[in-house]
């Protein structure tokens, strides 16, 4: 059984409470933008390098699972822009370097140890796409970014590795959504263990499963919207997310 502090109290939000969450988080974008552009640049070079990497040819297979695993650390990045939503929410100043001031934290250790599990997460659903391909479409071989291509949507094998690799990509995703949608805020604002912190994440997800799965598919699409053009977008969406993230977990956790 889960066990969450006494003081926690899981509240029922609705789609309302998402569209809040997005609005107040689009007001903090506006109120600083400048630093946060600074911080949310760092997410589209991963991206960009990301993209790079796998058109050199070998890891053409993985692109896709490699830029939809950057919403497994998603989390992880956006922990410098809880920390100034925090600061505003407070009335105090804010400026990008705040941001760093999560490392003066009393909670940055269980930060980065859940921090670490969403890297591990990201590490095995690359390792599961891999294991995916090569018993689909990697039995053909394509020899060129065409040729995957065209095999990809005109094969059974192509379409096997599409379904199937959503179908994986969908488990690691519910599993990232139910252990990191409230719990990085809520170890920054309560300076609680990264384990009561999950708990709480998980309890969350199933005191409002509907909200909580559209808020997947709210930021699923949003950063798929952010990688255009060149993921150059996801300067905006990113910080964005991160602040609405934390007006989320306001409205979550009591």
């Amino acid at each position: 059984m889960l066990v969450v502090p006494k003081d926690v109290r899981i509240r029922s939000i609705d789609t309302l409470s998402l569209g809040e969450a997005l609005a107040l988080g689009w007001r903090d974008f506006l109120a600083a933008p400048t630093q946060l552009l600074f911080l949310g640049i760092i997410y589209p070079l991963v991206g960009l390098v990301a993209a790079r990497i796998a058109y050199g040819g070998e890891l053409l297979p993985l692109f896709y699972p490699l830029v939809a695993g950057l919403a497994f650390v998603g989390p992880l990045a956006a922990v410098g822009i809880y920390e100034l939503s925090r600061r505003r929410e407070r009335g105090q100043p804010v400026s990008w370097v705040n941001a760093l001031d999560v490392f003066r934290s009393r909670a940055i250790w269980s930060i980065a140890a859940l921090g670490l599990l969403m890297l591990t997460l990201y590490v095995l659903w690359l390792g599961a796409a891999q294991i995916v391909y090569d018993h689909t479409l990697g039995r053909l071989e394509p020899g060129s970014v065409g040729a995957f291509v065209h095999l990809l949507f005109t094969t059974p094998e192509g379409w096997q590795m599409i379904v199937l690799g959503n179908a994986v990509g969908l488990f690691f995703a519910l599993a990232t959504l139910a252990l990191s949608v409230v719990s990085f805020p809520m170890m920054l604002d309560r300076e609680v263990d990264w384990i009561i912190a999950m708990q709480t994440s998980v309890r969350a997800v199933m005191a409002n499963p509907g909200p909580m799965m559209l808020w997947g598919v709210i930021v699923v699409a949003m950063l798929a919207i952010g990688c255009l053009p060149a993921f150059v977008g996801l300067a905006i969406v990113m910080p964005v997310l991160g602040h609405a993230t934390w007006h989320l977990y306001r409205r979550v956790v009591g």
